[in-house]
């Protein structure tokens, strides 16, 4: 299974939307504190709706608590050995569609304000990746950046259990 990891979450929302699209995605989420609200928030519940009840939910104290509970991830892992633990930034060199994500990586996403601690990302270089964007333009939304890399880590993997066709309610094509 897929992991997103959000490193302090601060908008409700944002975080409801990514909940929401582990659901549809076959992810679990994985939330790392402090938070800049609530679980119950109603924010949260309006951008998850009815699904955030069907979430695959961890939360942490801290990354450090992270790290302890999952010491069979590594950012620093070969290809092949294991989950791997991924750091989507801004900052990264590498694009995230350049590299290969195994079934059971993780993928950390930083708090809106700032990211993920320069700290973290300057310990595993390797592990960055980044959406490419236009000139200026400084992120994308938190919640849209998660569904473009989930989106293609898992059609690296074939969309492991996802349906892949759809039927039309009314008509018939």
């Amino acid at each position: 299974m897929l992991n997103i990891v959000l490193h302090e979450p601060e908008i409700p929302f944002n975080t409801g939307a990514i909940g929401r699209t582990c659901v549809a995605a076959g992810c679990a989420l994985h939330m790392i504190r402090p938070y800049g609200f609530v679980l119950n928030d109603k924010y949260i519940k309006r951008a998850g709706m009815d699904y955030w009840k069907e979430l695959t939910l961890y939360e942490y104290l801290d990354y450090e608590d992270f790290l302890e509970r999952h010491p069979e991830i590594s950012a620093d892992a070969p290809d092949g050995k294991g989950p791997k633990l991924w750091f989507a930034t801004t900052k990264a060199r590498q694009v995230y569609s350049d590299v290969s994500f195994g079934p059971d990586d993780y993928i950390m996403f930083g708090k809106e304000s700032a990211g993920i601690p320069e700290e973290i990302l300057a310990a595993h270089p390797g592990a960055c990746i980044r959406i490419p964007m236009l000139g200026d333009t400084r992120s994308l939304n938190l919640s849209n950046s998660a569904a473009v890399i989930v989106y293609e880590a898992l059609r690296q993997n074939g969309f492991p259990g996802l349906a892949k066709e759809g039927d039309l309610h009314r008509l018939h094509w």
